[in-house]
Parts: C-alpha cells; sequence; structure tokens
C-alpha cells in the first residue's frame, strides 16, 4: 500500500504550518481586506479606489534568489522573508503606487510547520512595514525534487496609483537631483558572487572577521530595507516636482537609475558623498572583484533613489530625516549627446 505520506507529502505537517502562522498573518493585514485565511481566494475591497480619478493597477512578482541558501546554511529562516516583501513592494512604489495586497509562494523540499512559520513571519512583518495586505499564500512541498532542508520563495503584489500622478520617465529633466537613501546591506541582489567568493575564499560564515560586529552569516542575512512607506511619504508631500524613484536591485545602481530616465539623459553620480558599505568592501577585498563587476552586481550602499527637482532637495532630505531614513544628494541628471550610460564617477569616500 503506497500513501501520499509515503511518497514525502506529509499533509498533516502543512496543516500544522497554517495554524502556526495565522498569528503573524493577521498582524499584516488591512481594513479593506474581507475574510480571513483558508479560502481558495483572498478577497479586497476595491471600493477603496473610488476616490481615484483613473485608478491604474500596478503588479510586481519577484524572489529573493540565492539568498535563501545562506539562510538555509545559518538555520536563520525568520528574515528572509522580509527581503521578498522589499523585493516586490519597492518595485511597486518607484511608479508612484501604494502596494495594497501581496501573495507569497514557499517551495520546500520538506514541510517542516516551525521553518515555515519562521519564513512566514517575516513576510508578514515586512507587509506590516509596508502597510501592505498578506492576503494569501501556498506552501508546496516537492519531495525528490528539493533536499528536505531546501526551499524557494517568491510573492506577488497588488498596488494602484491614480494615472495624473503616475511617476516615471517623462517627469525626469535636466538638473534634477538624485537623492540617494542607504541600503542595509547586500540586500537580496547578488548572492551569486557573495556565495562564489565564500566558497572560493573559503569563508566561514559563523565567523565574525575584523570590524564586523555579527558573523558574516548574520550580516549577510541583514533584511532588505523597506522603503515604501518613505517614499509614499514624499510623493503625498513633494509630489509635483518628486520625478520618479529607482530601487536599486540586480544590476546595480547606475543601470537600474537609466531604467527610469529618458535616453538623452543620463544619471550620474558622485562616489564620494557615500562610503563603500564594509561587508561589500571585505566580500570584493577577499576575492580581488573589480570594481566594475562589484557596481554592476550589488547596490554598492544605496539602495533607493528618488529624483527631485533642484528646488526640492533640502526639503525632500529633511522630510526623509524626520522619518528616521538617511539621505543625501548624491548626484544629478545630465544631457549627453550619442552613446552614454549612467555612471558613477570619483571615489568613494572614507570610513
Amino acid at each position: 500500500m503506497s500513501t501520499y505520506k509515503d511518497a514525502g507529502v506529509d499533509i498533516d505537517a502543512g496543516d500544522r504550518a497554517v495554524e502556526l502562522m495565522k498569528v503573524s498573518i493577521a498582524k499584516a493585514s488591512r481594513p479593506e481586506v474581507m475574510g480571513g485565511i483558508g479560502g481558495f481566494a483572498g478577497l479586497f475591497d476595491a471600493s477603496a479606489l473610488k476616490g481615484f480619478k483613473q485608478p491604474l493597477l500596478a503588479t510586481s512578482t519577484d524572489g529573493v534568489g540565492t539568498k535563501t541558501e545562506i539562510a538555509r546554511q545559518m538555520g536563520i529562516y525568520d528574515t528572509i522573508g522580509e527581503d521578498l516583501v522589499a523585493m516586490v513592494v519597492d518595485d511597486l512604489v518607484v511608479c508612484g503606487a501604494e502596494p495594497l495586497f501581496m501573495t507569497d509562494y514557499i517551495a520546500v523540499g520538506k514541510v517542516i510547520p516551525e521553518r515555515i512559520a519562521a519564513i512566514v513571519s517575516g513576510i508578514a512583518r515586512g507587509c506590516q512595514k509596508a502597510n501592505t495586505a498578506l492576503i494569501g499564500g501556498e506552501t508546496a512541498e516537492h519531495p525528490g525534487l528539493m533536499s528536505e532542508d531546501e526551499f524557494d520563495i517568491a510573492g506577488a503584489a497588488t498596488g494602484a496609483v491614480d494615472a495624473d500622478k503616475q511617476l516615471g520617465a517623462h517627469r525626469v529633466q535636466e538638473g534634477d537631483l538624485l537623492i540617494a537613501m542607504p541600503a542595509s546591506g547586500f540586500h537580496a541582489n547578488g548572492y551569486s558572487l557573495v556565495r562564489h567568493i565564500l566558497a572560493t575564499q573559503k569563508l566561514d560564515l559563523q565567523k565574525s572577521y575584523q570590524g564586523f560586529e555579527k558573523s558574516l552569516g548574520e550580516i549577510l542575512l541583514t533584511p532588505t530595507e523597506i522603503y515604501t512607506l518613505d517614499c509614499l511619504a514624499l510623493i503625498k508631500a513633494q509630489h509635483e516636482n518628486l520625478r520618479t524613484f529607482s530601487h536599486i536591485t540586480g544590476g546595480g545602481l547606475a543601470d537600474n537609475t537609466a531604467r527610469v530616465i529618458p535616453d538623452d539623459l543620463i544619471a550620474k553620480y558622485d562616489r564620494s558623498t557615500w562610503s563603500l558599505p564594509l561587508e561589500m568592501e571585505f566580500m570584493a577585498k577577499s576575492a580581488s572583484t573589480p570594481q566594475a563587476d562589484m557596481e554592476r552586481t550589488w547596490n554598492v550602499g544605496v539602495g533607493m533613489v528618488a529624483i527631485v527637482d533642484p528646488s526640492i532637495g533640502d526639503l525632500a532630505i529633511k522630510s526623509l530625516a524626520a522619518r528616521g531614513m538617511k539621505a543625501w544628494v548624491a548626484g544629478r541628471i545630465e544631457r549627453h549627446v550619442g552613446p552614454g550610460a549612467s555612471s558613477l564617477e570619483g571615489q568613494y569616500k572614507t570610513r
């Protein structure tokens, strides 16, 4: 006799995981959410959009890549969910959209209820930080395809923005300022390079290297900063003079900024306005990684950029500071003739 459990799928463990995650999910809600978890679909009251003149729905989906492998090796599962939320909701806010609700997908080799609950607790915490409702999700057990301690996560979110308030390249002008917001670490990009350096240089995740207050593994698992509410507050206060944002993810600072400006303009960053994060400097030096390669792979210390009219540069920085978000003028938008791309110039500020 063969059973589903014999095949490697434990339905009872899945049910136990759902029970454990209910408390976390209940904290990641909004007034528009209808019903609770357990149904076949999450429901969100769209009448909230009646206040819009022409509501545009925005959607984004992403994962956290191979950062999950660091979490697996460290046995730390309650932070990776914040990375997932950040990767999704901060893409939405770039166009001015407010993230409304999110769903997640977790694939595992074996359902270990406490581990699933820890992952979901991080997702729920991230949703709270972004005022985004977590209205549904799926946990899939893949015996035979993934080892028992392997897992992967992905998520999707939906937001809304009024058509006449949409941000984007069409608003960007020559002379605009690049207001940088600091990254909290590697975020969730470039971990294939990170893991390559760990392997080739035989670095120990459990060791605290000189200059670090935590183990290398804990530093690498620092959750991605969630900028959503800071950006939305800036939009509300300075919409007329705010052009757009750039979420600095895979591809680095220059390439991601180039995505949100017109073809006849470039973004020029001055490296001397900030210091390269200690952990990135350490990893790059450990493997003699070329600066150009590092800058196209990691965020080099900048997680989000606001492009603003020069008239509100100081005000934007002060507004963000009032919310606890340090920011600074890191460069400006310039016109260019012929082939060109956004760039970083100068040398990083010494610590």
